[in-house]
């Protein structure tokens, strides 16, 4: 556990704190295989885009706290964490992860609701006559 590399990942809500560690390929998230804790397969496929991109899929343990918004959410906050510790790590991974829009946080969140109207962009009806 000595030389570990950190990233922190979000999107939405959703915060991803993100450990990386010489080992085998495991990935722990909150405690639970990420097969656990993602159930669906595009999920599961989304937390493992950088290290398949990078080809280090069997070379690191990840362990990941993962809070807020939903799990879609948080599978995309885990892949941004994991891409930034994986960057910490080796400077020379920049150009493959950016390329493929990794680094980048997702700045989109969702709209307020705005008063006087029914949602953040819908309105209440309105008759003419």
């Amino acid at each position: 556990m000595l030389d570990s590399n950190y990233g922190t990942g979000k999107r939405k809500n959703a915060v991803a704190r993100t450990r990386i560690f010489q080992g085998t390929g495991q990935i722990v998230v909150n405690g639970r295989p990420y097969e656990d804790y993602f159930p669906r397969k595009t999920l599961q496929m989304i937390v493992q885009q950088a290290l398949k991109l990078t080809k280090t899929m069997d070379k690191f343990d990840i362990k990941i706290n993962v809070a807020g918004g939903g799990v879609s959410g948080q599978a995309q906050a885990v892949r941004h964490g994991i891409s930034r510790a994986l960057l910490e790590m080796d400077p020379e991974l920049r150009g493959t992860l950016k390329r493929a829009g990794f680094l980048t946080r997702d700045a989109r969140k969702k709209e307020r609701k705005k008063y006087g109207q029914k949602g953040a962009r819908a309105r209440f009806q309105y008759s003419k006559r």
